[in-house]
This record gives C-alpha cells, structure tokens and sequence, in this order.
C-alpha cells in the first residue's frame, strides 16, 4: 500500500527543507525506492517505512513510525538548523549555485552497520549493481517481513558465513570484505560505538583496520551512517571538482559541514556534467 493511501501516523515539521528525491536517491542510501503516487518505501532498521513530505510536513507511515518521532527526526537530521548551514556555504560562490539548483538535500543519519557493509559492497560499482547485491543479501539473510521485504541481516548473522554461502548475492571480490566486516563487528574487535565517539581521524583509523575498507568507503559510512558531518568522501566527481574549484583546498565556511557541502557540490557538478 502506498503512503499517501494510508493513516498519517507522524506528521514532522520539516519547513527548513527536505527534498525526498534529491535525498534519498543521492547515492547516500541504497534501499529507499519510489512508489507511484510519489511516496518512498524502505525498510530501515527492520521497520517498513513510507515516507512523503505536505505543506512543509515530512509524514512518515508503516511499522516503523508510530512512537518513533525522535528517530526519524534523527535519521533525516531534522534536529539540524540547515537554513543556517546554507546561508553560511553559500559565502562561496560555487556553493551558492550549489545550493540555489539543488535545495534540500539533507545527510541522512543511517545505520552504522548497514552503511558500513553497503558501502563496502559499493566499491567500484554501479548504483543499480549496488541496490541489487544489497537487495539479495537482505532476501538471503535478513528477516522475512512479508510483502517482498526483507530486514538488512546484522552483523552476527553473516559472521558465521563462508564466501560459498554469499555466492547468490553476486558481490564478486567484496564477499570477503563484507565477511570480514561483519566478523569483526559481531566479535566486538571493531565498536560501531565507540568509533562514534572517537574524535574523526581516530575513526577513519579505526574503520581502515577492516579489509577492504579504504579512505572513500571509511568517509562514506562515517558521514552517512555515523552522522559525522565534518567527513568528506572523494570520489571521482568530488576529485574533479576539488581539481577545478578548489586546488587549495575547501573553503573556510565549510568547516565541520565538510561532508553537507559535499552532498550539495557533487550533486550540482554531477548534473551540469549529464546536461552538458
């Protein structure tokens, strides 16, 4: 059933900005799709969800959303004065065009140990590629919750799996990567929680212990699944844009909202470059 034909169960105040579509399909977060009256579906932390935004209103609808205000307002950074972040980005004359094409975007604050793993499984990868190993590995491994979905499986549930068990998922090289991953989470031998804590250099440490996990990947799950706003994941669009736009380096206003001003340039420059 699609949201806009069910109870409005939570009504959140989202008059700062919020663009569900710049947001969710942004290349943040892999398991949100679109439902035919504009709405979007997910399962996140093993909750069906569906979410649309009214009259300056985020309504969130499903399993996961009755008596869980003050998650969503944490998963969509709701808490977060972005009015004030943008007008303080946008001193800087390429993030001013940034923001003014693209206004909405907001860092979502996801899982630690689903971001971790799918942006392990990202690497050197496709958006669509990605979407349907993560799609396999919750309908293998991760909860039955009927109706076609399926929670993302925890750490300890793939810990006792060999690379033959993770085949059908199709992940290629990333299958021990992910294994490994997921052996050190569930051993106790990397703490999503303490590595929350760590002030960022220490995380980025801490997380490039896990094989596989380089840089990108320890930037990525640091700004999207830890909340850590001053992260700042290079690919190759933000490479360019560092290369063309900022040879000396980001500019002061950026400082702690590394990881926003990220979202907001790449988004921007990746477009201009598609509608070239």
């Amino acid at each position: 059933m699609e949201c806009k034909n069910m109870k409005k169960t939570i009504a959140l105040d989202c008059s700062d900005g919020l663009d569900l579509s710049l947001t969710l399909d942004c290349g943040q977060c892999f398991r949100w799709s679109e439902n035919e009256d504009g709405s979007w579906h997910a399962v996140v932390q093993g909750k069906k969800a569906d979410v649309y935004t009214e009259n300056q209103k985020l309504y969130v609808c499903g399993d996961g959303s009755e008596g869980n205000e003050k998650f969503w307002q944490s998963y969509f950074d709701l808490g977060r004065d972005y009015s004030s972040v943008c007008e303080k980005l946008k001193t800087d004359k390429w993030l001013k065009k940034a923001i003014e094409a693209y206004p909405g975007i907001r860092i979502l604050k996801q899982d630690p140990w689903e971001t971790l793993c799918s942006f392990i499984i990202s690497q050197n990868n496709n958006i669509p590629r990605i979407k349907g190993i993560i799609e396999r590995l919750c309908t293998f491994f991760g909860e039955d919750l009927g109706g076609g979905d399926f929670s993302f499986p925890s750490a300890e549930r793939l810990a006792i799996l060999s690379e033959q068990d993770l085949a059908p998922i199709r992940s290629g090289f990333r299958a021990k990567y992910i294994l490994d991953a997921a052996r050190r989470v569930a051993s106790g031998e990397t703490e999503l929680e303490k590595v929350a804590a760590m002030p960022i250099d220490e995380a980025r440490a801490e997380l490039q212990k896990i094989k596989g996990v380089g840089p990108k990947v320890a930037e990525c799950a640091l700004l999207y699944g830890f909340g850590r706003a001053e992260a700042f994941p290079v690919d190759v669009w933000v490479k360019r844009i560092m290369q063309e736009l900022y040879p000396e380096g980001l500019p002061a206003c950026t400082e702690n909202v590394e990881g926003i001003a990220q979202q907001y340039l790449f988004h921007w420059r990746r477009n201009i470059s598609e509608n070239d």
